[in-house]
């Protein structure tokens, strides 16, 4: 028993600091990453995925992960033996011990369907929140070319916000402004404010040489609007065609599942699956297979196809025995997919789920 005695107070000085190393603030700092990571890539995937289905006419499906709960617990145990060994000073009690750890997470997850779907991914997408987004960093050719259908007389692929249209859409002159209007933007020339009596919002374009006057005035021409002689235009939004004034940019927005749409259309799939009549492919007026990529959601977003699995995607999901994929380096495909996500937390985050709980323990 002499000899025993240490070697307990150690056993039992490791268990107490196997406890500290088990639960608590290490637990977190071991586990939260983890769950971090996988929650985020699989959204990542389900978005990619429903990308895919709607380019083969497929119904998407969403699921929240609506809770994670995890439940740790440790076990130790120390007994005592008899010993047979007979042998000269040989012990008649043998201690015996063990440590035991468990961690089963349970995860809960809750689809996004009925009312609350029709609610807010087929609802329009709020101009303020458009604005916000603009306002905030986000490349304004990116934003109002993924997010806006249509302003006064210029469409952006009006066609696009549905299944794969089989006409080439209209969206040249639409591109053109956008690009002109990032450029005032740049060089300061435009301003956004409330307007006089705070029904709406302002937009204020200001010129202070000649060239910047001259670019206003194409601005205007292509969206009806007039500069006055102190070279200002004070031009207000709305968003209602049928009451439409003079110098009113009237906006039409997408929803997020019509912008998912328009991101599905510049999807390269298989040659076989063209073949087989899987997916829809647009024609020019002269018969000629329409290059998405041209178009201002398909310049600045791109999902690849291949057999085997990509060494260099970024994001890659499988279907239909083929791999599809965002590569690594294409940087414009994951801004675009970043804002695409933003957009759908924004539409989606104040759902109140009412349908059925899925709930999964995780081994």
């Amino acid at each position: 028993m002499r000899k025993i005695g240490p070697f307990l107070i150690i056993l039992a000085a490791l268990m107490l600091s196997a406890c500290q190393s088990t639960f608590g603030p290490d637990a977190i700092k071991r586990t939260h990453p983890g769950y971090n990571n996988a929650i985020a890539n699989t959204l990542q995937q389900q978005m990619l995925l429903n990308l895919v289905r709607l380019k083969y006419r497929e119904e998407p499906y969403f699921l929240k992960v609506s809770s994670i709960t995890a439940a740790m617990s440790f076990s130790g145990d120390l007994g005592f033996g008899p010993s047979f060994d007979l042998a000269p000073g040989g012990n008649l009690i043998k201690p015996s011990f063990g440590i035991g750890y468990t961690d089963k997470p349970t995860v809960s997850y809750q689809p996004l369907q009925g009312e609350d779907f029709l609610k807010n991914v087929l609802s329009p997408i709020s101009l303020p929140a458009i604005l916000v987004l603009a306002q905030s960093g986000w490349h304004i050719e990116r934003v109002f070319g993924l997010c806006i259908e249509r302003i006064n007389q210029l469409y952006n692929a009006r066609t696009a916000s549905g299944p794969t249209p089989k006409n080439e859409p209209l969206y040249r002159k639409f591109k053109e402004m956008l690009h002109l209007l990032h450029n005032l933007i740049a060089q300061r020339n435009i301003e956004m404010g409330p307007d006089k009596n705070n029904e709406g919002i302002s937009i204020l374009f200001k010129a202070r040489n000649k060239t910047q006057l001259d670019q206003l005035n194409t601005l205007g021409k292509m969206l009806n609007f007039k500069i006055s002689k102190n070279r200002l235009a004070l031009v207000n939004l709305n968003t209602n065609f049928l009451a439409q004034k003079q110098n009113q940019l009237t906006i039409r927005t997408r929803s997020i599942l019509s912008v998912m749409f328009y991101l599905a259309h510049n999807i390269t799939v298989p040659k076989k699956h063209i073949d087989a009549g899987l997916v829809t492919i647009t024609k020019t007026a002269q018969g000629d297979a329409f290059d998405w990529g041209n178009t201002p959601a398909g310049s600045s977003f791109k999902v690849l196809s291949s057999q085997e699995r990509p060494k260099t995607a970024y994001l890659a999901i499988p279907y239909r025995n083929h791999w599809f994929y965002i590569e690594d380096n294409d940087l414009h495909s994951k801004t675009t997919f970043m804002l695409l996500n933003q957009l759908f937390d924004l539409q989606s985050g104040q759902t109140k789920f009412s349908g059925p709980t899925l709930t999964l323990p995780v081994r």
